[in-house]
């Protein structure tokens, strides 16, 4: 009785798989987060950094705080200093700014 199950357990190989085929799920994924997460936040910051490159005294901005303001300098360096109110300026970090825009951003609809 045990030499026949021997010989059934021995009948009973598992066929040799294709070693593409264990990684195929893996490259999937990999490709659903390229186009769905990486891909789209490449394309912002591009957009992001054309923006503060054409950024101009006299832009409105928003910081990354939510302070609303008006470009007043544009250091050489990686600052720009910021005007939020009347004689209140303040340095802020060029990367640090959310959106850019001419005087529509300051302008709220009441």
């Amino acid at each position: 009785m045990l030499v026949a199950i021997a010989y059934a357990a021995e009948g009973a190989k598992a066929a040799p798989q294709n070693p593409f085929g264990a990684f195929l799920p893996l490259i999937l994924i990999f490709g659903i987060f390229y186009f769905l997460l990486i891909r789209p936040q490449q394309k912002k910051a591009k957009e992001q950094a054309k923006a503060l490159e054409k950024m101009k005294v006299g832009d409105q901005v928003i910081t990354a705080g939510g302070i609303f303001g008006k470009v007043t300098r544009i250091d050489d360096g990686n600052k720009i200093v910021v005007e939020i109110a009347d004689k209140v300026k303040v340095a802020v970090v060029k990367s640090q700014l959310q959106l850019i825009g001419s005087k529509e951003v300051s302008e709220t609809k009441e």
